[in-house]
């Protein structure tokens, strides 16, 4: 039974089909939280059919997109699947729909794209999704979705830290930023280089790695079964709650150059 305080999409109005990367890519610059674009293969976009026509005599309405791209790196793609080729497996980076058209809206468009994707990408086996944590997001979506959930935790293979050099609040910078401005992500390393820029404290934590989800697309449910059999890591129960996967922030004070002159 619907829930009387939500209101649904007439599914009936809403259709999925490509549009171009340049319509997809200034809708997702504006409108999504990350403003960022990011690759892209396919751009699906998310119309709804309105009562009214624009000025071309359109009643149709781009309300959304979903962006698929080849995952970045052969790592990603060979921790799913021992064989899986580049171009069986696309990775959903970016998913926005305005708001107003219903609580099932994002749901029912990704179901869409599901099957545009099994009708004209037939050689696509493998949907990957992430939800990142530091965020405080799960991937209610995709669980609404029937993603398959691998744990975060056990996929990570090393483990990453970000630093903070202020505190209240604290000001992250990214592990791969932190390698590249001070040489290492060894903690003597960084007290030692720190401590020579005057920097007398830092904060450090984990970063947590993404939960990942996983979409099998094979053209008959024997394939897909198949499929998901091979999956190397576990699929996992879907997480509730996000505080699990935060990571302790830990206080570290730098040592001092060992040149520095006192005067006292």
């Amino acid at each position: 039974m619907k829930e009387e305080n939500k209101h649904y999409v007439d599914v009936s109005k809403v259709t999925i089909r490509e549009i171009g990367k340049a319509t997809a890519k200034e809708m997702i610059v504006t409108h999504h939280y990350s403003h960022a674009w990011t690759m892209c293969r396919y751009a699906l976009g998310v119309f709804y059919e309105t009562d009214e026509n624009d000025v071309l005599g359109n009643s149709e309405q781009l309300i959304g997109c979903l962006v698929y791209g080849y995952p970045v790196g052969r790592s990603a793609i060979k921790s799913v699947i021992d064989g899986l080729e580049k171009d069986q497996c696309l990775e959903l980076t970016r998913l926005f729909i305005h708001d107003g058209y219903g609580s099932n809206i994002e749901s029912y468009a990704m179901g869409q794209s599901f099957q545009w994707i099994k009708e004209n990408a037939s050689n696509i086996k493998m949907l990957l999704s992430y939800a990142d944590p530091e965020q405080l997001h799960l991937g209610g979506i995709y669980q609404a979705t029937n993603w398959l959930y691998q744990d975060c935790r056990d996929i990570q293979l090393m483990p990453n830290y970000s630093i903070s050099i202020q505190s209240n609040p604290h000001k992250w910078i990214h592990s791969r930023t932190v390698f590249s401005k001070w040489g290492s992500h060894n903690l003597i390393h960084l007290k030692t280089q720190m401590g020579k820029e005057n920097i007398a404290e830092f904060w450090r934590k984990k970063e947590s790695a993404k939960h990942r989800y996983i979409q099998v697309l094979g053209q008959t449910k024997s394939e897909k079964r198949k499929l998901a059999k091979q999956l190397k890591h576990k699929v996992s129960p879907y997480p509730k709650d996000a505080s699990e996967f935060l990571s302790e922030v830990v206080h570290h004070e730098t040592f001092e150059p060992e040149n520095k002159v006192n005067f006292w």
